[in-house]
């Protein structure tokens, strides 16, 4: 099966979560971070699904899942171990042309998960196309030891510089940033120095600033 790697703009785009357990939680936790407006279907739900229920920030819906539970939404996450429950979803999801995920079982899913790394707005995905999440989330510990926290400052500067292109009307071609992000901009990074960072990375790309 080939997995085609995709970047969702999740801001509110209806969710639902079939499930209440600690999987589930973890979910509709990941959801919430990029702004998806979520709705929990379980009979029963842990604490802190409960609290977020209880403070609007989710929806939750106090029954098990039941046909026709995934009209209306755009992306399903089943999160229960009941094999018959993540079938029947899946069959709905066919149907209604809704996208779904079912945790620990590719064969019914429509799209996996990564194992993934935030710094900021750089975002790494690792993923072995659903054969095995434990090399996935290993190989993306390994990597957390490579993009330490300075990449997250990079990332604030190449928007930041991005931006003033465009207003300069300036554009710069990926062999110009190729060359313009080089070890000397992550040294001066790595040395706190965002500013002269920032001037460092305009005049690489032939936009200095004079004062």
């Amino acid at each position: 099966m080939g997995y085609y790697p995709i970047f969702l703009e999740m801001k509110g785009r209806r969710c639902v979560v079939i499930g209440g357990g600690v999987v589930a939680e973890r979910k509709v936790q990941g959801l919430l971070e990029v702004g998806a407006s979520v709705t929990v279907i379980s009979s029963a739900v842990s604490e802190r699904l409960s609290s977020w229920a209880k403070a609007g920030t989710i929806c939750h819906r106090a029954q098990p899942y039941r046909p026709d539970d995934l009209s209306g939404f755009e992306l399903a996450f089943v999160a229960t171990d009941d094999p018959a429950v993540t079938a029947a979803v899946k069959r709905e999801a066919d149907r209604l042309g809704v996208w779904v995920n079912a945790a620990d079982d590719p064969a019914q899913c429509h799209f996996i998960l990564p194992s993934v790394l935030r710094r900021g707005e750089l975002t790494v995905a690792v993923a072995t196309g659903g054969s095995s999440p434990a090399l996935s989330r290993a190989i993306r510990e390994e990597l957390e030891g490579y993009f330490t926290e300075d990449y997250t400052v990079l990332a604030e500067i190449v928007a930041e510089v991005r931006r003033e292109l465009r207003q300069r009307a300036l554009a710069a071609d990926a062999d110009q940033w190729g060359r313009a992000l080089d070890k000397k901009l992550r040294r001066l990074i790595q040395d706190g120095k965002r500013k002269e960072g920032k001037a460092y990375l305009l005049t690489k790309l032939g936009a200095a600033i004079c004062d």
